[in-house]
């Protein structure tokens, strides 16, 4: 417990005796000159040398180890804090290696990805390209065969139509031109062609 009430109380012990310096300082100073206004008081002086001597007599005594104590403490800490700031910085930096590794990676398998999409791209544009190019021909083909049959088609309709206005030409030519024995003499080559 004295311990731990002399460390709290160290810092209030050292600016005690920094002020009480700072106090006496000025007066060893002053009492240096030579030709002061009293002149020098040997005895004074004694006196003052002796409390200080016993204040810093008393300042070693009681706060020398717990002084020790605490400056060998913070200096244990400040190297554990040292120590464990440059174990978190590598292993932050193995961490940023790690990081731009796969970022590379990363890179490296995008650019794959791309040229392998373009590849694809190329590959389906081809191929697309060369099916357009058979589905045409084929429509060419079906068209050019669709216009051959409609072409005979339309050839058979004018040759039936032809054969029929023929027909009809000769006929009326027929029955214009024909006498009643002309068609007597046709019915009966008929009968006989039918009979025979």
């Amino acid at each position: 417990m004295k311990r731990l009430s002399i460390r709290k109380k160290l810092p209030f012990l050292i600016i005690l005796t920094g002020a009480q310096l700072l106090i006496l300082l000025p007066t060893l100073l002053y009492a240096m000159e030579e030709g002061g206004k009293e002149g020098t008081d040997w005895m004074g002086w004694a006196w003052k040398i002796l409390n200080f001597a016993v204040l810093i007599f008393i300042l070693v005594k009681f706060l020398g180890r717990p002084m020790r104590e605490y400056f060998k403490k913070r200096t244990e800490i400040i190297e554990q804090s040292l120590k464990e700031a440059r174990e978190a910085k590598e292993l932050a930096q193995k961490a940023l290696k790690e990081v731009q590794e796969k970022l590379t990676l990363k890179d490296q398998e995008i650019e794959r990805i791309i040229n392998s999409a373009k590849e694809t791209g190329e590959s389906e544009k081809d191929n697309l390209i060369k099916q357009g190019m058979e589905m045409s021909e084929k429509i060419r083909e079906q068209a050019k065969l669709n216009i051959e049959m409609e072409l005979k088609n339309a050839k058979a309709a004018l040759r039936a139509e032809a054969a029929e206005l023929a027909i009809k030409l000769a006929e009326k030519k027929l029955k214009e031109e024909l006498t009643e024995e002309d068609k007597l003499k046709l019915i009966e080559d008929s009968i006989k062609r039918l009979e025979g």
